[in-house]
């Protein structure tokens, strides 16, 4: 089943590949532990993430503001 494993790969290289993206959008290069994104799996780089995305609902939310 050469071909199957080579689309599972495939598949969970485009998934990391999609989040590991949306980090570099957000200007994020670096993961809370100081680690280089590149170099994180697919479940750390999920985390980092949803960390970003908590960061961004904090920061919208009124009593959260500066002024």
């Amino acid at each position: 089943m050469v071909i199957h494993d080579d689309k599972v790969t495939l598949h969970q290289e485009m998934k990391r590949t999609f989040v590991l993206d949306q980090l570099l959008l957000k200007g994020i290069t670096v993961s809370q532990d100081g680690k280089n994104i590149h170099d994180l799996s697919y479940d750390e780089l999920k985390y980092e993430l949803v960390l970003s995305a908590f960061r961004e609902i904090e920061a919208k939310k009124d009593e959260n503001k500066w002024f």
